[in-house]
């Protein structure tokens, strides 16, 4: 049999049909190279964002979308690029079907808007291998156990790509979209920034978690299941990034990369009762809710009393201000949201046998007369909580400090 390679395309690398026409021939050159492509797409240009607004704007008195039905909705988007590519192959007189995710065997837990995928039933997928077509598969989708359509959530086209590759046992995920590879920063903000020939899933998945070209999920994946991922330009002959484990730590720099979200918000709970379990307390309904946080700073408490902040996405936001609000279980005086705010975070796998790194940071960032609001860090990542107006004086004044332009 020949190799297997998956693929995936998305963001605006597939925003209109004569893109897509581009990357259909991409695709038939990789099968005549004698691979069998399985081929992950995302809905094109901003069409999901397009299908949200209409879905809140359809509800009356300003109610969410029923999210079962939204996720039937949100689902579309991929399959109008999946069969237009599969369309364009065809015409290219190359075997080629598209598979929706639930046809592709995909199959998630029931958490509409944030599934997770629980399994991948590959034999429809090695049964059309078997009659030599090229497989288009829609990604950012599966299937309950109710039959119900779902959603993966942001990233989630990278997460279907690099779950297929790892259940199809592939050679390599090749991930194409709108930049060339990873950088040390963002080269939007940094000029200079560099592209990084190799990075290692560890450092890779700090620089995702906090707001890198890939979704963390992915990244987790891949390093779980040692899927070698190739990150690049979908119309570009410049080379990538591979994202693997095979990158010698000993001969790469201690600080790898400058890794910013500006999608972020704080909430703080002001004067909460200092008791055993309070933090779960807070916490566990958040995460029931697939709502992810970051920083967490509880002062030191003051009359039995204590506030206790975090940060978390500007998008779950509102959601998590009102299961804080009707928590019954809390007793607090009030929930105050924050938002305008950015992580900037140095990322190196080095640095936790480097001491000086975060005083060097602090230095840095002092010097520029920025504020610190939070801090977190891990052996391989510092993290601060600034202002989103501070944020590209702080990445550039970073990356000339820990010169990751040479």
């Amino acid at each position: 049999m020949n190799k297997i390679v998956v693929q995936k395309y998305g963001g605006t690398s597939i925003g209109d049909v004569e893109k897509l026409k581009s990357i259909a021939k991409k695709v038939s050159d990789k099968k005549e190279a004698g691979f069998f492509p399985i081929v992950v797409v995302s809905a094109m240009g901003k069409s999901t964002d397009e299908l949200v607004r209409m879905s809140e704007e359809v509800t009356f008195n300003k109610k969410s979308p029923d999210l079962r039905e939204k996720d039937t909705l949100l689902s579309t988007g991929e399959l109008v690029s999946s069969t237009l590519l599969a369309i364009s192959i065809k015409s290219l007189d190359k075997k080629v079907i598209s598979l929706s995710g639930s046809q592709a065997g995909i199959t998630t837990d029931d958490i509409h808007g944030s599934a997770r995928i629980s399994d991948i039933n590959t034999s429809r997928i090695l049964q059309e291998i078997k009659e030599d077509k090229i497989i288009i598969i829609a990604g950012f989708q599966g299937v309950n156990i109710d039959g119900d359509i779902t959603t993966l959530g942001r990233g989630g086209s990278d997460t279907t790509a690099v779950a297929l590759a790892a259940a199809l046992n592939a050679d390599v995920c090749e991930i194409y979209t709108d930049v060339e590879g990873i950088y040390t920063t963002d080269p939007r903000i940094v000029s200079n920034a560099k592209k990084l020939d190799k990075i290692n899933y560890e450092d890779m998945l700090e620089m995702a978690v906090l707001g890198a070209k890939m979704h963390p999920r992915s990244i987790e994946l891949a390093s779980i299941y040692d899927v070698p991922v190739y990150v690049a330009g979908t119309f570009s002959k410049e080379t990538g990034t591979l994202i693997t484990k095979g990158v010698n730590m000993e001969k790469t720099k201690t600080v790898t990369g400058i890794a910013i979200d500006k999608n972020v918000s704080k909430i703080t709970i002001k004067k909460i009762k200092n008791l055993p379990g309070t933090a779960a307390s807070i916490l566990k309904p958040l995460s029931d809710n697939s709502i992810s946080i970051d920083v967490i700073v509880q002062n030191t408490p003051s009359d039995g009393f204590i506030d206790f902040s975090f940060s978390l996405s500007q998008e779950d936001l509102e959601k998590a201000y009102e299961i804080l609000n009707n928590n019954n279980t809390l007793d607090f005086e009030e929930v105050v949201k924050g938002e305008d705010f950015a992580k900037v975070s140095l990322v190196g796998t080095g640095m936790q046998n480097a001491p000086g790194y975060a005083t060097e940071m602090f230095n840095a960032l002092g010097e520029k007369n920025i504020s610190i609001d939070m801090i977190t860090t891990s052996e391989i990542r510092i993290t601060c909580l600034i202002n989103q107006n501070d944020l590209d004086i702080a990445v550039n004044s970073l990356h000339e400090t820990f010169e990751l332009d040479k």
